[in-house]
């Protein structure tokens, strides 16, 4: 993804209940070659993402950025559902307290209480800082745009904080409303959670790393409860998110994701 709303947190986060042939599939060769493994990649991303939010998704987590001379931290919650819609509420501190961020399927607002403005997110803010952190707008409300915008290849098998895992290439596809030219994710053969993802302009040059750690079980299901976006040129400088709590595949009607709800939102 090329990358900025985690002014907010590309986390998630965003998602080992799938079939275990599928890690199979993805090294296998046939006469097929390369399309086959291409094919694979894709269902393995796929795959990642809906490990990562499940059909529904309600997270709570402190944002924490880190400078080499002062941090901050924000408080938040986040809500998924499906690929098309999200929605992220900050809930401390006070000054920030209400600002939210929503998607539905392209389109992406930030609501801003102190001026009590919605600004409608344009293709061309997507890499801007989400809230002044090291996400991007792109990574933090658009996160599944890397199943659908980008083409996949399978590279290799490497091991990441002792997690055997793929390592696929993702390539934005012409015209796709995209921050990263390239995005190298590692991801786990066991549980399918996105342990690294290395960001890319398009000069191929790395931007950021994202890595997770502390995974364990919340809601019902594996995650990483702890992600670090760390930029490649700015010595110092990380974004830390912990997730504290979560929910997975409950009952959330399209009409909570909407501009009047992202208003009306409280703590």
């Amino acid at each position: 993804m090329r990358m900025s709303l985690l002014n907010y947190v590309k986390l998630t986060l965003s998602f080992a209940i799938f079939l275990p042939v599928l890690s199979v599939a993805a090294v296998t060769k046939t006469d097929a070659g390369s399309e086959l493994e291409t094919r694979s990649a894709k269902e393995i991303v796929a795959l990642s993402d809906k490990q990562m939010r499940g059909e529904s998704s309600y997270t709570v987590a402190t944002m924490n950025i880190i400078r080499p001379d002062w941090t901050r931290s924000m408080s938040m919650k986040s809500w998924t559902k499906g690929q098309d819609l999200s929605l992220v509420l900050v809930t401390a501190p006070a000054k920030d307290k209400g600002s939210a961020s929503l998607k539905r399927k392209k389109e992406m607002w930030n609501w801003i209480p102190s001026i009590e403005r919605v600004i409608k997110i344009a293709p061309s803010m997507l890499s801007q800082s989400w809230m002044g952190s090291d996400f991007t707008n792109d990574d933090l409300i658009n996160q599944s745009s890397i199943v659908v915008d980008y083409t996949h290849t399978l590279v290799k098998e490497e091991m990441v904080d002792g997690d055997n895992s793929y390592v696929i290439d993702a390539f934005s596809k012409e015209d796709a409303p995209v921050v990263w030219s390239k995005v190298r994710l590692w991801i786990s053969t066991k549980s399918y959670l996105q342990r690294r993802v290395e960001f890319y302009d398009e000069a191929d040059a790395l931007i950021n790393t994202m890595e997770t750690f502390d995974v364990k079980q919340l809601g019902g299901r594996l995650i990483a409860t702890r992600m670090t976006m760390v930029p490649a040129e700015k010595p110092g400088n990380k974004t830390e998110m912990i997730t504290h709590e979560a929910q997975f595949d409950f009952e959330l009607g399209d009409d909570f994701f909407s501009q009047q709800q992202m208003r009306a939102l409280r703590d």
